[in-house]
Formats: C-alpha cells, structure tokens, sequence
C-alpha cells in the first residue's frame, strides 16, 4: 500500500482466495482497493499511510491478530474514526461480541454473501463521510 491516493478500502487477509475474491468484487463496484496479507504489514500501513475510507479486516493473521489491528487503528490519530469491517470464519457469539467491543463497526462471518457483504461496506461508507 505505497499509492500517493489513499484506497477507498483495505482488505488485511491472509487467506489469498477470500482475499482475491473480496478485491475482485470491490474492484468491480468501482472502489479502489489495497491489500495485505498479514498484521505486520498492516501495523506499518497504519503507522505510515494515509487512511482509507473503510478497512475490511480478517480476525486469524499472522504477526498481529485482527483485535489487535482494530486497537492499533483506534490509538492512530489520524485513522481513529475509520470504519472497520470485521470478517472472520469465528462464528461465537464471544467472538463477535469481542470484535464489536474492541471497536469494530461490523461483523461478516465466512463464507459470507457477496450482497450483504457489499451493502454492508456500502452502510459503512455511508456512515464514514
């Protein structure tokens, strides 16, 4: 993520196929979109980069976890108001709970619908102008 325009979304996704797909279908609705694949790179995007508009972001990664990620944005200045959407194939009600708690703003469990995954970055959007 080294664009001089910020991306209208970063997806932090290790799984490359759940990765690709969500690019694909972004890409497709006309956002730009960025993409890392694990905590570490995403700690230095947030530590050195212009915000996005939303972040879609994957509990299980290496390096860094997802709650730790949703911490690290709500302490940076500059991203602390950032949507983040929360993805993830942890389905309990704990773990949903703890991501909303931590400050998320959503949550889709995997595999998720193309369409409700679409609105619901849409509403996200809405709510972060």
């Amino acid at each position: 993520m080294t664009d001089l325009v910020a991306p209208d979304i970063l997806i932090v996704e290790d799984d490359s196929l759940a990765a690709d797909l969500l690019k694909f279908v972004l890409e497709r609705d006309g956002y730009r979109v960025a993409h890392v694949s694990d905590g570490r790179a995403a700690r230095r995007a947030i530590e050195t980069q212009v915000p996005p508009r939303l972040a879609v972001i994957d509990i299980d990664l290496p390096y860094h976890d997802g709650y730790e990620l949703i911490q690290a944005i709500r302490v940076q200045p500059a991203w602390r108001h950032l949507p983040i959407l929360m993805i993830s194939s942890q389905n309990s009600e704990r773990d949903i709970a703890r991501a909303l708690d931590e400050g998320a703003d959503d949550f889709v469990v995997k595999p998720f619908q193309i369409e409700v995954l679409k609105a619901r970055v849409r509403l996200l959007l809405r709510r972060g102008r």
